[in-house]
This record gives C-alpha cells, sequence and structure tokens, in this order.
C-alpha cells in the first residue's frame, strides 16, 4: 500500500498545482483549463504505477496468458474481445515480457480518463484523489480489457455532450472488440442525453428499487438470456453482494445533485447527462448489492462520479464551498482507507517500484 499511498499524495499535490497554475477556458466546457503540463504529470504517474504492478486482481492471469499465448490471425478470429488479442499479437512482436501488456493498458487507460477529467471537471485535482479514494483506480487494475473498453468510450464523451451519435457508436463498437459489455453503452447513449431528473430519471430508481427485492426472479430471466454467450459462466458465480457502503456513496452525491439541480444547470450546462450516467451507475450499483457480479457493468458509469462531484462543490454557497471541499478529503480519504486497508488487504508489489528503496 505504501507505493498506493505515495501515488494518492503526488498526484493530488501535482493536480493541485495544475489548478493552482490554471488559466481561463473561454469557451471551453470548462471555466478554467489546468496547466498542461502538470496535468500531465499526474496523469503520467497514474500510468506509470498502474502499468509496473505485478498484482492486484487478475493482473496476474493476464500476464501468465500472454506469456503463454500464441496469437496469431487463426486463434484470434476464433476468439472472444479480439481487438484485445489484436493488442496483445503486436506487443509480442516487441516483447514476450508480460509487463509490457501491463504498462501498455495502464497507459492508455489511465491517459485517456484523466484527459477527460482535465477538458471537464471544475476542480482537476478534487477529481484526480477521487479516483484514487472510490476505489476507480484500483478497480483499474482489475479486469484489465473492460476498464479499458470503458476509457475509451469516456474519452467519447465530447459526442454524447454535442449529440453526435455516429461518432460515438462507432467509437463503442470500437471498445467493444475489447469487451463486448460496451455495446450497452449504445442504448444508454439515447437515455441519457434526456433532461435529468424527469419521469425516466425515477422510473429507472423504481426498476432498481424491484430488482432488488425481486433479485431471484431478475437474476433468473438475466442468466438464461447469457447462457450460451460469453459471460454464461457467470450464472455460477457466488461470492455475495457488493458493499453497501459503496452502494450509498454512489447514492449521496445524487441527492446533493437533485437538491440543488437548478443551481447545477445555471454552473454546469452540460450536468445533465453526468447526472444521467452517474444515476445509472448507482442503479446498478444498488443492484450488485445481491450479486458482485453486477458491479462489474458500473465500470462505464463511475467514471462520470468523478466529474459530478467536483462541480457540487460550487452549488453551495461561497462561504461554506471549502468546508464542503475538506470534508469530501477526509470522507473518501476514510473510505479509501476502510476499503484498501480493512477490508481488501490491499497489496501493490512492483518489480520496479519498490519501498522502501
Amino acid at each position: 500500500m505504501t507505493i498506493l499511498w505515495i501515488t494518492l499524495a503526488f498526484v493530488f499535490s501535482v493536480s493541485l498545482a495544475a489548478r493552482y497554475f490554471s488559466v481561463p477556458a473561454g469557451i471551453a466546457p470548462s471555466t478554467i483549463i489546468p496547466n498542461k503540463y502538470l496535468a500531465f504529470i499526474a496523469a503520467l504517474t497514474l500510468a506509470a504505477v498502474s502499468g509496473l504492478r505485478v498484482n492486484i486482481g487478475d493482473t496476474f492471469f493476464y500476464m501468465h496468458s500472454y506469456s503463454i499465448g500464441d496469437f496469431s490471425w487463426e486463434s484470434i478470429a476464433d476468439s472472444n474481445d479480439i481487438g484485445f488479442n489484436i493488442l496483445q499479437m503486436l506487443l509480442k512482436q516487441l516483447s514476450d515480457e508480460p509487463q509490457i501488456l501491463i504498462l501498455t493498458t495502464g497507459v492508455l487507460t489511465n491517459l485517456l480518463i484523466v484527459m477527460v477529467l482535465y477538458k471537464y471537471t471544475r476542480l482537476f485535482e478534487l477529481s484526480v484523489f477521487l479516483y484514487i479514494t472510490m476505489g476507480t483506480f484500483t478497480v483499474s487494475m482489475n479486469g484489465i480489457r473492460q476498464f479499458m473498453a470503458a476509457a475509451i468510450i469516456f474519452a467519447a464523451t465530447k459526442y454524447v455532450l454535442e449529440g453526435k451519435w455516429k461518432p460515438y457508436i462507432a467509437i463503442v463498437v470500437f471498445a467493444s472488440l475489447f469487451h463486448q459489455s460496451a455495446l450497452i453503452m449504445i442504448p444508454i447513449y439515447f437515455i441519457v442525453r434526456r433532461e435529468a431528473w424527469t419521469k425516466t430519471t425515477f422510473i429507472l430508481l423504481s426498476l432498481a428499487v424491484l430488482m432488488v427485492f425481486g433479485f431471484n426472479e431478475f437474476s433468473e430471466l438475466l442468466f438464461t438470456a447469457i447462457k450460451d454467450t460469453q459471460y454464461g459462466h457467470y450464472e455460477a458465480f457466488a461470492e455475495g453482494g457488493a458493499s453497501y457502503i459503496r452502494a450509498i456513496i454512489g447514492i449521496l452525491p445524487l441527492l446533493i445533485a437533485y437538491f440543488g439541480r437548478e443551481r447545477l444547470k445555471q454552473i454546469f450546462p452540460n450536468a445533465d447527462v453526468f447526472v444521467n450516467m452517474s444515476l445509472v451507475g448507482a442503479v446498478i450499483m444498488l443492484i450488485s448489492t445481491q450479486n458482485w457480479i453486477f458491479a462489474r457493468m458500473a465500470i462505464y458509469f463511475n467514471l462520470y462520479h468523478l466529474i459530478l462531484i467536483a462541480w457540487l462543490i460550487k452549488v453551495f454557497r461561497k462561504k461554506d464551498q471549502k468546508l464542503i471541499y475538506l470534508l469530501l478529503l477526509i470522507f473518501y480519504f476514510l473510505f479509501y482507507f476502510y476499503e484498501s486497508v480493512i477490508a481488501l488487504g490491499l497489496e501493490y508489489k512492483s518489480d520496479y517500484l519498490i519501498w522502501p528503496l
């Protein structure tokens, strides 16, 4: 964990400096533009820490698969998620060392995510801080293919905001070559472009509650539908539900967004998309309290939380904003400590990043 604590302290400090040395944004989506060089250092740090690991989640299995894999065009043609296998085939031309796969995916995933945070968030350092303390950075190192697909789609946020469905769908289809579940984001596009807090919002919430209480029936229907796909094995997944604490953490910012919805629209005209994306993520997390595997789908939506929460501070009275900012830092730091140290006993291992030296 020492490396992860150092990473948190460093990237937060650098990101804070990036905002401190920011410039007015003019017509850009955010109201200020952080210093791009310092923001790049923060992104590169996250990419390096992610890319140089040798453990966390299923990292070992990806490295093992890369080491023993024979990535020929014939084997790729018969495989699922061919984009990821083509990437491995290309990397194999450079090196048989599996660290190159982890490094490449770590760099691509984190640079794409920080790029979007840089462009749309109001408080850059807070979004980067939340990226780590909400556990999203940790999750990005577990389920490499899916999170890479999520980062690619997250980079297409511009097209959702501008209502350009053709390039957005093209990017989603491309992302699905790395993980087929990305295709769910095609119908999601037409849902999240609606105004927030309408009937659709409350229908989603009601469906989530019904699915939780009628989970056995819901899961039976779902697993029957996917039993002949590459995800059919999830039916046998029996590791319990996701944390209720995590579900609550996903819902609380939405309550603030609801009560401050008028002010939020004034200061952040694009808020509806981020609210709706976050809402879908919260709904999925609520359902996942019954079976953890559903939390994997929340990967595509939780990234929008990072931007929404940073804007919510500006909903409060100016004299209260510093206090809210401080409370957020403390709250999410404690959550990160609880989840990483107490609940998961998370350890970070690397052949390159070692502390103490």
